[in-house]
């Protein structure tokens, strides 16, 4: 880690001691805004909207199940899973928002160093700027679906290379501690999108966990006819992988695939009901999401092959084939 960038991390960790700075949306040209905690507005949003805004403002951390734990911002999640030989961390985001993860993670009783494996949902910015830093932080061994690595080759923030210390294929497994996790390739938001699910104890029961990679509602704007049928079909194997899983736990790597600030509002308000445990929100949202993709095909096709335009790009110059790193 450069000497600038750890000075940047830790006057932002000093920062938020002293106090929370407002949940606002930049004001065009300025730097994104950081902050400790959400407005009550945003807190109190059932179901929760997709605001971007959000993306960098603080989120409680909590116990979902077992020993599964959010240590995400409102909008980016991240996970925690905690083992007797260390723990996994699902999603690294953004440099500037480790310090409120950390923040997170030991207001739950663990340490972020004691991570390590470092895991990811998909090969964007939003996900996966901080592996590097988080490497240095915690010395986790990185591991990254193989179809993302060109994509993760490319993101190298400050200058420093994209650490890759295994690559996974479909199916894989990661163990630690007694836990594993399996995953699964579920491409269309990027080549290598990876959906992960694996089982925790809670109460005397087993439950089945599901956490989606990527959503195609981000992703509309791509183009699916029949000039391009790959983009159709990787969504159209995703679709079929995310109806063979098991799913009792419904999570995700943006909070309002499975609302977030819902469910944690009502999991405060009544502990003894976990609304964290929705397979009907999960079966709903994969059956949303294949009559998307439906009636995106049957728009486009019927509007006509895009016109050709430069470097490559589809209709209203987005690319034919998933979305670019953020």
């Amino acid at each position: 880690m450069t000497v600038s960038r750890f000075l940047f991390t830790l006057l932002l960790s000093v920062s938020f001691c002293v106090t929370p700075l407002a949940a606002q949306a930049p004001a065009p040209g300025q730097p994104p805004v950081v902050s400790a905690q959400a407005t009550p507005q945003i807190m109190a949003e059932d179901p929760q909207t997709a605001q971007r805004s959000q993306d960098r403002v603080g989120f409680p951390g909590h116990k979902i199940i077992g020993n599964l734990y959010y240590v995400g911002t409102v909008t980016l999640c991240s996970y925690l899973v905690t083992t007797p030989a260390g723990n996994i961390l699902i999603n690294s985001n953004y440099e500037e928002t480790i310090p409120l993860m950390k923040t997170s993670i030991e207001s739950l009783g663990f340490k972020l160093e004691d991570t390590r494996i470092l895991l990811a949902s998909h090969a964007h910015g939003d996900h996966q700027t901080a592996d590097a830093l988080f490497k240095q932080m915690t010395g986790a061994t990185t591991m990254f679906m193989e179809q993302d690595v060109p994509a993760l080759q490319n993101m190298k923030p400050g200058g420093t290379a994209h650490p890759i210390d295994r690559v996974l294929k479909d199916g894989d497994t990661v163990s630690l501690g007694g836990t594993t996790l399996t995953a699964h390739l579920t491409p269309g938001h990027t080549l290598g999108t990876t959906t992960w699910t694996f089982k925790v104890a809670d109460g005397g029961r087993t439950y089945d966990v599901v956490i989606i990679g990527g959503g195609l509602q981000e992703d509309a704007r791509l183009v699916f006819n029949a000039a391009t049928p790959t983009v159709a079909d990787m969504w159209a194997s995703t679709i079929k992988t995310w109806q063979s899983l098991p799913a009792d736990v419904f999570l995700g790597a943006h909070s309002w695939f499975f609302n977030l600030t819902g469910k944690y509002a009502r999991f405060k308000a009544n502990p003894t009901v976990n609304p964290y445990i929705d397979a009907a929100g999960y079966r709903k949202y994969v059956a949303e999401v294949d009559l998307l993709r439906t009636k995106l095909i049957a728009e486009q096709t019927a509007a006509g092959p895009p016109a050709p335009r430069a470097g490559g790009r589809g209709r209203q110059g987005q690319p034919a084939g998933p979305e670019p790193a953020k």
